[in-house]
């Protein structure tokens, strides 16, 4: 029922799928982040640098180990920047997570040598990003310090809840082993089977992060069907771009020929300036056609907790601006194209009945009555 054998199998066969060096199971992707931050000791005085347009935990594992949240604004591909990251770099600056935001990967060779030169450790926040490959490789397989994953119940590869966290070094491994558990030595687990002891020691402070078998169970199935469902997704993605391609009144996600992107999200962005309606105008419109959206993410700054509670001098303001026109689209691995058709239709529907365009042209053939054409 709860960490044994298949938690194991699902380690190694996840490692293999990435070709990552060690992969240990946790119960979140927010758990993975959290242990590999206190796995490599960052802590009080430190600072790490991470994207505004990310879901709350990842700043949140950031202040749980005492180290301050930095925000980098973000690019065209609404990923973070290295050219941002290098303007908000410190003398404290010990970690830097990157978010492949919606399943695109981030451009990590910059981001990586900047790493290399200013001795920092990279820990990636992959929760989009299972399946997902940078420059040929898999996402996971190297190179950062860390790799966390989500398997949460909305994600590519689900295990209702749960995660994964890779690196490629041993030392590291063990250290996050250790800490998952409460602190316990390292193959505490095996205290209940048959080959354990009922000696135990608590070596560190640790954590309740293990994955149960149960959950391992489903992410074995998964993850056996994994390329399967990217696939789909890739080609759902596909349709819905064929199908955008001509509405100037949304602009299409951003992608990459040097990455596979596995679309866990298809963030659309709104082109406001020819639309008579906001977001959230657009956002009831859809539901109105019977097509449910969602937002991500709302940016760090913009919430309450943060704003009264750390210091955020950096504007971020590609973050704010992109934020205001983004609209999460249905995309998962078992729509059928008859959904697909309905979200299609929906869309330009609601683009084209508010379009500016329509608007001024309805107007340009207003003749006041009595006057002839």
């Amino acid at each position: 029922m709860t960490t044994g054998e298949k938690t194991a199998r699902f380690e190694q066969n996840f490692a293999a799928y990435t070709g990552a060096q060690h992969a240990q199971a946790v119960n979140s992707c927010t758990a993975g982040l959290h242990l590999a931050l206190a796995a490599l000791g960052i802590g009080s005085g430190d600072e790490v640098i991470t994207t505004p347009l990310t879901f709350c935990s990842t700043v949140n594992v950031i202040l749980a180990v005492g180290a301050k949240p930095v925000l980098a604004d973000i690019g065209p591909d609404l990923n973070i920047s290295s050219e941002s990251i290098a303007e908000v770099l410190s003398s404290r600056t010990r970690a830097i997570i990157p978010v492949h935001f919606a399943g695109l990967p981030c451009e990590m060779n910059s981001i990586w040598a900047l790493a290399r030169e200013r001795k920092l450790s990279v820990i990636e926040d992959a929760a989009h990003a299972a399946g997902a490959l940078y420059a040929g490789r898999p996402i996971g397989s190297g190179t950062s310090d860390a790799v966390a994953f989500s398997f949460y119940a909305t994600k590519n590869l689900s295990t209702g809840e749960g995660g994964m966290v890779t690196t490629p070094s041993a030392e590291l491994a063990d250290r996050m082993r250790v800490l998952c558990l409460h602190g316990i030595s390292r193959d505490a687990w095996a205290r209940y089977s048959e080959k354990g002891s009922w000696y135990y020691e608590v070596t560190a402070c640790g954590f309740k992060y293990n994955m149960s078998d149960i959950m391992a169970a489903i992410g074995l199935v998964q993850l056996k069907r994994l390329e399967m469902m990217t696939a789909r997704r890739i080609a759902i993605a596909q349709r819905y771009n064929h199908a955008f391609a001509d509405i100037p009144e949304v602009e299409l996600p951003p992608d990459s020929p040097e990455s596979r992107h596995c679309w866990h999200l298809y963030p659309l962005r709104l082109n406001l300036a020819r639309l008579t309606i906001d977001r959230a105008q657009f956002f009831d419109a859809m539901r109105e056609r019977g097509i449910g959206c969602s937002v991500h993410f709302i940016p760090i700054p913009l919430h309450p907790f943060y704003r009264e509670t750390l210091d955020l001098p950096v504007p971020c303001s590609r973050a704010l601006s992109e934020y205001a026109r983004l609209i999460s689209i249905p995309l998962h691995s078992r729509m059928n194209d008859a959904e697909i058709d309905r979200v299609t239709w929906a869309v330009r529907d609601v683009s084209t009945h508010f379009s500016k365009k329509k608007q001024v042209a309805a107007c340009a053939s207003f003749k006041p009555v009595g006057q002839t054409a």
